[in-house]
């Protein structure tokens, strides 16, 4: 609780939350010292004082002072308990981009640090250290992730309201490869492929989004939708740039309507060929939905127990994929 409470004190520094609130002070000495009217009684006479390196006020007017739980619970009239979760609250309810952002960044530093994982990618046909940067692939080696955050000062009530790690602090990604999944610009989800015996996929508790990479592929005229990231990568290494993916067999609501955006748009579906054949039949519902509605669909038939991925990682070529487009018919 008091490293908790420590964290989330240095995450928000007393001056800048009280000039969030629109507190006006000058700096007095040379002791990172403010001075300005106190908040918490009526005065004409500034007597209220923060130093900002020791993070606490005093004010010589009415005789109170303390830290920011303590001025939390001045102002507003709580308890210590309803302070701290006012202001968990508070910090919490603000966007997660840049946490995700920060968590995104460390496991993208990890990669190339853990031999298994670039060993992993490998396997899966991925070998290109600028589309590693391109998508921000990232390792979750587990056991670091939350000293890190916490170093930066976030709290760990934000961690565990993200999904980040557990209630025991355990990186939630332990041992996965992790794409950032993205909204114009802005990291809304991470996805982490498992590497070892746990289950394969993991996402946050939060939104997925979109189609993948939608700012960019939306421009083309004839898409390529597939299953997974890992398929997608695969098809960007080898320059097919139009590939989206769904992270799915069935898409939202939201993905469905990005694909009608162009009534003009020819869209190949290169889903799984699962030997129960639940990706072909998702495949053909697919197509008939997008050519209900007047958008051109073709279905890519890949050999059979494949996935694009799977296709490449057993040596097939950019030719050899071209050649499966160019034969793939409308249902």
């Amino acid at each position: 609780m008091d490293a908790d409470l420590g964290e989330l004190k240095r995450r928000i520094p007393l001056l800048e939350y009280l000039q969030r609130r629109h507190w006006t002070a000058r700096a007095v000495g040379t002791q990172q010292e403010f001075v300005g009217l106190c908040p918490l009684h009526q005065e004409t006479r500034p007597s209220f004082y923060v130093n900002a390196r020791k993070n606490v006020f005093y004010c010589h007017g009415c005789g109170r002072g303390g830290d920011l739980i303590r001025f939390i619970e001045l102002e507003r009239q709580l308890s210590f308990r309803q302070s701290v979760a006012q202001l968990q609250h508070e910090w919490c309810s603000a966007p997660a981009a840049e946490l995700l952002s920060q968590t995104a960044a460390f496991y993208q530093r990890q990669l190339s640090r853990h031999p298994e994982a670039v060993e992993y990618l490998r396997q899966r046909a991925l070998c290109n250290s600028e589309l590693f940067a391109e998508l921000r692939i990232g390792y979750a080696p587990g056991g670091n992730l939350r000293s890190h955050l916490t170093s930066l000062g976030y709290p760990f009530a934000l961690l565990l309201q993200t999904g980040l790690i557990n209630h025991q602090g355990r990186d939630a990604f332990y041992r996965r490869v992790i794409f950032p999944c993205f909204k114009q610009g802005q990291i809304i989800n991470l996805y982490g492929r498992s590497i070892g015996p746990a289950f394969p996929h993991r996402f946050l508790p939060r939104p997925r989004g979109g189609l993948f990479a939608w700012d960019l592929v939306a421009r083309y005229p004839t898409l390529i939708l597939v299953e997974g990231m890992f398929d997608l990568a695969v098809l960007w290494q080898c320059g097919f740039r139009n590939s989206t993916c769904a992270f799915s067999k069935q898409l939202n609501p939201v993905q469905f309507a990005q694909l009608c955006e162009r009534l003009d748009r020819l869209v190949y579906i290169a889903f799984d060929q699962d030997q129960n054949q639940a990706g072909q039949r998702a495949a053909c519902a697919l197509a008939r939905r997008l050519q209900t509605v007047g958008v051109a669909a073709r279905i890519v038939q890949l050999p059979a127990g494949h996935d694009p991925n799977s296709y490449f990682s057993c040596g097939a070529t950019s030719a050899d994929f071209a050649a499966l487009l160019e034969q793939a018919r409308p249902l």
